[in-house]
């Protein structure tokens, strides 16, 4: 069986002391699998990843933008390539997989531009003579640990932007579904870019543990679950290590009486089932205001599901795949379960789909839950699978309420043809993500992606202009050349310019 080993210094390396399966979720198979870096691989890595820093530090930052050239137009050439990799170990639908790779070349796209990014501010004359100027230098050696959900556009959200700030980075990927990871690690390797600055390491817990443990790296981006995340933050930041750690949500969208009710309808089918469900930014809560909009609005969503395709991925006709482990796939039906023994109704049933020749597949349908409350358990955890919950609600103070009242604020959504109720909103919701008949309000790559509350622990959001503050640290010069019209005396007191 194959085994995905670790790109370090360039090459391609196993150990073979530990491996970790890796399956097809469509068929329930093992494809391949994964080896485990030890501590002393992570260590090795990191130390030449430390002996190559400061040569690509010192590469101007054209050079590195010509690089990050080359990488887009390699992704954009291997793009098939890279889904059916996505395909066959996430088990995203190819139309989806095209749509997870697009936003992350849009990532290279904004590291492309990294000798604007990096300028900084520059004042003459402060003094006499005196000028002063900020500049952004890179970190060191920093570390980047993503999910399984999007293996290869949350990498690309990583190490592209800090690398191009002059940093060398080690990934470490999810170890359910690396293959694409790796593979597209390695076409920045043909790229141009020199050994050492990007280095991959698969693995486990243990992994992890290494690159928090190794004293080298400067600072951990993470994406992932809400308690992992909060632990993660909390190891890193004790370490001195600055951290960015992106964990779960409960996104939840209002529909007001006014709405477009059909397109509202077409927004949410994709929100809340595309990827099955498996996405941070999932719409998978409608506050419906009102019983007349919510009864209007279970209707049409149960006649639109029964269209909704659930199969693999070698037919792109298919709407959504499998979720990732058949573990995972006993939980979203364990929590569609409790909703209904909780009192709930369950509009439309997928626990048991059936899907023709894969019928060992991690599968569940489009499930569709009305007269859902805030006690229920399905209400506050996150399912992370195809399943669209309904609360219904009197009024938008009391959606707001309930939104605000939970504890994730990652991304939310109101669907209005009312401009002072959607101002209204988005002013006053307590979530970092915030969409206007917009059901997915994932900022674009030159805007920077981050929650509220226990969705997001740093200070610091994911990619954009604060990737690039997060990936850098500011210095500030002030110069004066000493000339015979400027002489000063000794002076104690506090300077000041006169």
């Amino acid at each position: 069986m194959n085994t995905i080993g670790h790109l370090i210094n360039g090459a391609l390396i196993t150990e073979g002391q530990t491996t970790l399966p890796v399956y097809n979720p469509a068929t329930g198979n093992v494809a391949t699998q994964a080896d485990v870096a030890s501590a002393k691989t992570v260590n090795e890595a990191v130390r030449l990843a430390k002996e190559a820093y400061p040569a690509w530090r010192n590469t101007p930052p054209i050079r590195r933008a010509r690089i990050m050239q080359k990488f887009l137009q390699l992704l954009e050439e291997n793009a098939d390539t890279i889904c059916e990799m996505i395909g066959h170990e996430h088990g995203k639908i190819k139309h989806d997989a095209m749509g997870e790779l697009q936003r992350g070349i849009e990532n290279v796209e904004y590291a492309c531009g990294i000798p604007t990014l990096l300028k900084g501010e520059h004042s003459r004359g402060v003094g006499p003579g005196i000028d002063a100027w900020s500049e952004f230098q890179p970190l060191g050696v920093v570390a980047g640990i993503t999910p399984f959900n999007f293996p290869v556009m949350v990498p690309l959200w990583m190490y592209p932007l800090a690398i191009a700030c002059g940093n060398c980075f080690i990934l470490k990927p999810s170890e359910r579904d690396p293959s694409s990871t790796l593979f597209v690690a390695q076409l920045l390797q043909e790229a141009g870019l020199p050994p050492g600055v990007m280095n991959v390491v698969n693995g486990d817990k243990g992994t992890v543990d290494a690159l928090l443990d190794n004293k080298d790296i400067s600072a951990v981006s993470f994406v992932g679950s809400t308690p992992v995340a909060e632990s993660i933050y909390s190891r890193a930041s004790a370490a001195g290590k600055r951290c960015q750690a992106l964990g779960g949500a409960k996104n939840h969208a209002i529909v007001m009486p006014d709405a477009d009710l059909d397109n509202a309808v077409s927004q949410l089918l994709g929100a809340a089932f595309g990827s099955s469900g498996e996405r941070c930014m999932a719409l998978s809560v409608v506050t419906a205001v009102g019983d007349n909009t919510a009864d209007a609005l279970i209707a049409k969503l149960k006649e639109k599901m029964t269209d909704l395709r659930v199969g693999a991925c070698n037919d792109n006709n298919n709407d959504f795949g499998p979720v990732i482990t058949g573990a995972h796939r006993d939980r979203v039906v364990r929590l569609i379960s409790s909703a209904e023994t909780q009192g709930a109704d369950v509009v439309v049933d997928g626990r048991e789909p059936l899907v023709a020749g894969f019928e060992s597949g991690f599968f569940v349908g489009a499930t569709l839950i009305d007269r859902v409350t805030p006690k229920m358990e399905s209400y506050k955890e996150e399912i992370f699978g195809p399943v669209l919950q309904v609360v219904r609600v009197d009024t938008m103070a009391d959606a707001m309420q309930l939104i605000n009242d939970h504890e994730y604020g990652n991304g939310t959504c109101i669907f209005t043809r009312d401009g002072e109720a959607a101002r209204y909103f988005s002013d006053h919701i307590e979530v970092g993500m915030v969409g206007i008949n917009v059901p997915l309000p994932v900022p674009v790559a030159y805007h920077s992606f981050g929650g509220w509350k226990r969705s997001f622990f740093g200070d610091l959001s994911a990619y954009g202009p604060d990737g690039v503050r997060f990936y850098t640290r500011r210095k500030t010069i002030t110069q004066r050349w000493p000339s015979e019209a400027v002489r000063e005396g000794v002076s104690f007191s506090m300077p000041v310019m006169k």
